[in-house]
């Protein structure tokens, strides 16, 4: 019997997933545990194997298709079987939404849904967690183009279209949620919008696209070689974050560095253990994150999200790293690290930043965090300005080592090999004093880390 291959679930936090490449053509003959296409959710990208051997009988959903979890997206069996037998039902809803595969639309299509019952479906067609969004951010949901599947509005949309709007008062708010235009800028109390930018917004309704015209015309085409690169996928939703990060929060950054000489020479000592001790691996990096997993939970307003107005503070350190990898930037989360030893953490670091780069990391643990930790120093830099991990209100930077001058006995001067540290604070829950007081205790624990990790 014909084997319907399912969108497969990608972890309990994942509701769909978009198909970003088929690997084989219909017709094509594959082995069961053979790559037949490519999917991403909003957080990481995945190969879905057929789970059957046997011939790509029918594809049934096209690439860009965003899918829900368990629906049918091929059919694989023998040559010339009834394709249309193992997915019985789901066929219609499946053609329904999805764009005809190599020009060719799908068998049992369902009949054409009248114009005026298309628009209904669509001002109500809205994700519940969308909907919760688009109360919070103060969006019309019911008008936005939904990029889900049937064109649902799904969360991602809600975002897209709050992302650098600027934030509205409660009236305004009110009057975006009805109907009113979201205008560009605002010029109330904080930078807000107001009733008064809407009115502003719709006399101008136009000038925007007439500027750009004249703009176009007056400049004509871009002289020289260039390559465009539509941004999609984690690329486009790693942008979405970053802007989303910085419109919504007031971030802050401090610097520091921290004396490095005993965090260098626990780690020399560690690299030239027995490997049977399970220390040789363990890296300037895996103690940093040591030392910030004792420091938290002494500060739990830093430890903490701030979500629709309400700052949840944790008891336990779920620990995030920021990790490079060849789809983008990935944020795993260590679970529990101020309970786990530093062999632990370290194992744990490497287990989560090798599934990123291997694009199988599960889903669920790209969330959760509580604080953030992003390592820039193996680059050579000294100071950056690291982004928040919204809703987590704060996050901090490791820089490079390097020798500073320092004050030494009886006036002198000498070197000191420094450990850069850049923290970055949402200001609207951490003001400057507790942030610094943070950061110091970053330092402290780094530079005592013999210490801490006798303690």
């Amino acid at each position: 019997m014909a084997h319907a291959l399912i969108m497969p679930r990608q972890g309990n936090t994942v509701e769909s997933c978009i198909i970003v490449r088929w690997t084989v053509a219909e017709g094509a003959t594959v082995a069961a545990d053979q790559t037949v296409c490519e999917v991403e959710t909003d957080k990481a990208s995945f190969d879905v194997p057929a789970g059957a051997a046997g011939v790509m009988l029918k594809i049934l959903r096209p690439e860009g298709d965003d899918v829900p979890v368990l629906e049918p997206i091929a059919v694989i069996g023998a040559k010339g079987e009834d394709w249309k037998a193992a997915v019985g039902g789901s066929v219609a809803a499946a053609s329904s939404t999805a764009a005809p595969i190599a020009g060719a639309a799908l068998a049992n299509a369902a009949p054409a849904t009248p114009p005026a019952a298309a628009a209904a479906q669509g001002r109500s067609a809205v994700s519940p967690r969308a909907r919760t969004l688009a109360a919070a951010e103060g969006v019309d949901a019911a008008g936005l183009a939904g990029t889900g599947p049937g064109g649902r509005v799904i969360e991602r949309d809600v975002r897209s279209a709050a992302i650098g709007r600027p934030a509205l008062t409660a009236s305004a708010k009110a009057a975006v949620i009805a109907g009113a235009a979201a205008p560009a800028s605002g010029t109330a109390l904080g930078g807000r919008a107001g009733l008064a930018d809407l009115s502003a917004t719709r006399s101008r309704a136009g000038e925007g696209e007439a500027l750009a015209a004249a703009k176009r015309g007056a400049l004509g085409d871009f002289p020289g070689p260039f390559a465009d690169t539509p941004q999609k996928g984690v690329r486009k939703i790693i942008s979405e974050r970053m802007r989303e990060s910085l419109t919504t929060t007031a971030q802050l950054t401090f610097n520091s560095t921290a004396n490095a000489k005993q965090l260098q020479s626990v780690r020399a000592r560690f690299k030239a253990s027995d490997p049977s001790l399970g220390l040789s691996e363990v890296t300037i990096g895996d103690l940093v994150l040591y030392a910030v997993s004792r420091v938290l939970p002494r500060f739990p307003n830093a430890n903490a999200t701030l979500e629709n107005g309400i700052l949840r503070a944790y008891e336990r350190v779920h620990l995030a790293l920021a990790v490079d990898t060849p789809r983008g930037l990935m944020v795993p989360v260590i679970r529990n690290a101020d309970l786990l030893s530093l062999r632990e953490i370290s194992a744990e670091a490497k287990r989560l930043a090798a599934a990123c780069q291997a694009g199988n990391i599960n889903p669920d643990e790209l969330s959760g965090g509580t604080f953030t930790v992003s390592n820039l120093g193996a680059f050579g830099i000294e100071s950056f300005t690291p982004v928040l991990n919204a809703p987590q209100v704060a996050i901090l930077g490791v820089d490079a080592i390097v020798p500073r001058a320092a004050a030494g006995p009886g006036g002198t001067v000498v070197l000191e090999q420094r450990l850069g540290l850049s923290i970055t604070v949402d200001h609207q829950i951490v003001d400057g004093a507790p942030a610094a007081r943070l950061l110091k205790a970053f330092a402290d624990a780094i530079a005592d880390i013999d210490l801490l990790l006798m303690a």
